[in-house]
């Protein structure tokens, strides 16, 4: 069954218990944007809000990190209570050797790719990976319609995966709502990201719903 990582990017930040307790009670991953300003233009948040949604998550934290250097962090994500971590492809010299780190210290590890990268890229690291995270818009920038490629780009990786007979799941991100959540299940997708769809929802739970059915 496919699972709902809302994006705590798009939570009320003066209200977050009630939203973090929404997510412990209707949905599946807590899925952390990681932004540093340079990598992407924008800059999110860091270790003290991930720490204090730690405190009263129930579900699995999913730290997605759009920023330089990643392996210098990876470990403050393990400590912070992440139990999944993706970094970028192009934001690594070294992804096997990332990927290996973000492993060793217990957690699923991911590779994402914006959409300008031929999903192949993934291709020789799809045996490290626990999951691969597609954007379908460009990470760091806000109110971005969805890709419609990103479709046929599910579909390459997804087929890869099973050609190979791996365990890696896929996960997309960006414009993701109940609206094309069917598509992009039917297309492969393991892991649904969505933030405003969510969060901005007048029933958060049934869009939630929404988006499984």
């Amino acid at each position: 069954m496919v699972r709902i990582a809302p994006s705590m990017l798009s939570a009320d930040f003066l209200h977050l218990e009630k939203d973090v307790e929404m997510v412990n009670s209707h949905a599946d991953i807590f899925h952390l944007d990681i932004m540093d300003g340079v990598f992407v233009p924008n800059i999110s948040y860091g270790f003290p809000v991930v720490e204090a949604i730690a405190r009263k998550a129930e579900k699995p934290m999913d730290a997605h990190l759009m920023i330089v250097n990643p392996e210098k962090y990876i470990g403050r994500f393990a400590e912070a209570g992440a139990g999944m971590l993706s970094f970028h492809l192009n934001a690594s010299d070294n992804p096997a050797g990332a990927l290996e780190m973000v492993r060793s210290l217990g957690m699923q590890a991911g590779l994402a790719i914006n959409p300008d990268i031929p999903v192949e890229s993934l291709f020789p690291y799809l045996d490290e990976c626990d999951f691969v995270l597609i954007m379908s818009v460009f990470a760091g920038f806000g109110g971005q319609k969805f890709i419609e490629t990103t479709y046929s780009r599910i579909e390459t990786v997804k087929a890869e995966i099973v050609r190979r007979g791996l365990q890696c799941l896929v996960e997309v991100d960006g414009g993701v709502s109940s609206s094309n959540s069917a598509g992009l299940i039917a297309s492969g997708a393991d892991i649904l990201v969505a933030g405003s769809s969510i969060f901005k929802a007048a029933d958060p739970a049934e869009e939630i719903r929404l988006m499984r059915a």
